[in-house]
């Protein structure tokens, strides 16, 4: 069996950073999430450790952020006790829990729809009675999972995925190419716990994450320089 190539020093210690950080994050978000302040709580660390390696623009991370706190309160205040779970990236809203009627559904996604600079609204919304504590707790444990997994994986740009479960029905988003969203999507379906696995992404060029990153374009192999030669 081939040996995996050792990792450079520098990327060895990145590989630790972003594992500490993600688990502080999620250490975080799988306190909070159960008490409903995530929004604010999880943001100042998130924000310190990875926006960094956010493919979103810094002002595109803080708008979200703005957004979901709008359309949360928004949902709230007209929506008393009902199980409305929001994530936000890049301007799209995702929608995932349960209200009791088609009635609920649509207005959640009405109000979503009317909170300022949002571009689309994803409703995964289901009908069913609120779910359980333990189900919730089992979600947020099986997003820890995931997220660690593509940590692990090595080939997988972990902070480009955001993650969301909802009754073992694993989300992704994020900006990435094809390759990046299949790959992670076979690495999420593998973990335990996960029933389903649907990627509700917005797609990369390689040459617009070439762009993205800064990396300049790689030259054919008719470019490259002849090999020197000796007598």
């Amino acid at each position: 069996m081939p040996q995996t190539p050792a990792l450079p020093a520098s990327s060895r210690s990145n590989s630790r950073l972003a594992r500490l950080g993600l688990a502080a994050a999620l250490a975080l978000t799988a306190v909070t999430q159960l008490s409903g302040c995530f929004t604010l709580a999880a943001a100042g660390v998130v924000g310190g450790t990875l926006a960094a390696a956010d493919r979103r623009t810094l002002g595109t991370q803080l708008e979200d952020r703005q957004i979901q706190l709008r359309a949360e309160t928004s949902i709230a205040s007209s929506m008393k006790g009902e199980n409305v779970n929001l994530t936000v990236y890049n301007r799209r809203v995702l929608m995932t829990g349960e209200v009791p009627s088609e009635a609920l559904r649509k207005q959640a996604e009405d109000t979503a729809r009317g909170v300022a600079n949002v571009r689309e609204v994803i409703n995964e919304l289901q009908i069913a009675g609120a779910a359980a504590l333990t189900s919730r707790s089992n979600d947020a444990l099986i997003t820890t999972k995931v997220k660690t997994a593509f940590v692990d994986a090595r080939d997988i740009s972990a902070n480009a995925f955001k993650v969301t479960t909802e009754r073992g029905v694993v989300y992704l988003m994020g900006l990435v190419t094809p390759a990046e969203g299949d790959r992670a999507a076979q690495v999420a379906s593998r973990v335990s716990g996960v029933a389903k696995v649907v990627k509700v992404l917005e797609t990369l060029s390689d040459e617009d994450l070439r762009r993205l990153q800064n990396t300049p374009d790689p030259k054919p192999a008719s470019q490259a320089p002849a090999p020197i030669t000796t007598k």
